[in-house]
């Protein structure tokens, strides 16, 4: 079984940096928001979506009918492959594990784009040449995760005009994307082409990992058919749908959290560079760098959960991720890793 962050339940009494959510938790209206959907929770849920869809495209500057909800991005991902049942799909690696899950329960045969140390993990112009006729779907997550590196938009651009010109689906997972400071969104193209589909979702940004709220925006209404047929009718529950209404609304939260977040980033990447370690230009709301194999139990003896990437493909031991918390939090992970920064360095020496 693939292991996620996020299990703090496996490691009771710990500060979890292995999962990036919001450090500051979900807003007071969303949390209102929540209890007011238990309150409606005696009756089934809108199967449409409706109220939220239009809460959504108001949001985003789409049109309702091009948003689907889910329950969480992960359902959206399982759910878009069931309907589009593709038999060969390209994946980068290292990336997010849930595409090659959803894509194997359907029996397609991965091809699989490394991203390469030498190369900063980033995507090299021979990455178009791997999408062919044979491939019927791609999937990218902008920025990536581990490594909270995004693609640039005319490198993007270019992969989606190479994937109409073969007819195949560009699936792009925007989960990070409201906390870059320049968004890379693809959403200008949803429009004019049918071969794209974006993955969005509440749960980093809104700290709703628990209720699990994700959405998808499309321009094919063919394809958001297809989907709509192949998932059961009620899979986004009413405190759900509420909170996510909400948190549509409530954009002001997130403007200020990038802000906060992304000072609080830089200043983590700065003390870890400092402290030894060889850390990438992470513009979400996460660190990946390289430190001592034996980092994860290090930091999981002295109280901090840390995402061990080893089990990610493409990935061999000693990378890690951190997410961004509270300037106090970070402030006492970072005494850890100094500690275990002049360890190695004294080895090496």
């Amino acid at each position: 079984m693939h292991k996620h962050g996020g299990d703090i339940y496996s490691h009771p009494a710990v500060v979890d940096f292995s999962a990036n959510i919001n450090y500051r938790g979900m807003p007071k209206e969303v949390e209102r928001a929540a209890m007011e959907g238990i309150r409606q929770c005696g009756h089934y849920p809108d199967p449409s979506h409706t109220k939220l869809r239009e809460a959504i495209a108001e949001r985003e500057q789409v049109r309702p009918e091009q948003v689907i909800c889910g329950n969480g991005a992960a359902e959206l991902i399982f759910s878009l492959v069931l309907a589009k049942k593709p038999k060969r799909a390209l994946i980068p690696a290292p990336t997010f594990y849930e595409y090659e899950q959803a894509l194997h329960s359907v029996g397609c045969e991965i091809r699989r784009y490394y991203l390469k140390e030498e190369h900063m993990f980033g995507f090299c112009p021979d990455f178009l040449g791997e999408v062919t006729e044979e491939v019927d779907l791609v999937f990218l997550c902008n920025p990536n995760n581990p490594t909270g590196l995004s693609v640039q938009p005319e490198f993007l651009h270019q992969i989606l005009k190479r994937c109409e010109g073969c007819d195949t689906l560009l699936v792009v997972d925007e989960c990070f994307q409201d906390f870059l400071e320049e968004p890379v969104s693809m959403k200008p193209f949803l429009n004019e082409s049918e071969n794209l589909f974006l993955l969005r979702a509440f749960t980093k940004m809104y700290a709703l990992a628990g209720l699990r709220l994700g959405y998808g925006l499309c321009g094919s209404p063919k394809l958001l058919w297809k989907i709509r047929e192949h998932r059961q009718p009620w899979c986004v529950s009413a405190p759900a749908q509420t909170a996510g209404i909400a948190a549509a609304r409530d954009v002001g939260f997130a403007l200020e959290s990038r802000r906060e977040i992304g000072e609080e980033r830089e200043r983590l990447k700065e003390e870890l560079i400092k402290s030894g370690f060889y850390v990438l230009d992470s513009k979400a709301n996460y660190l990946f760098f390289k430190g001592p194999v034996n980092l994860y139990e290090r930091c999981l003896e002295q109280g901090f959960l840390i995402r061990d990437c080893r089990n990610y493909e493409g990935l061999s031991p000693g990378w890690f991720r951190i997410a961004v918390r509270s300037p106090k939090e970070n402030d006492a992970l970072l005494e850890v890793l100094r500690q275990e920064g002049r360890m190695q360095w004294q080895k090496q020496l």
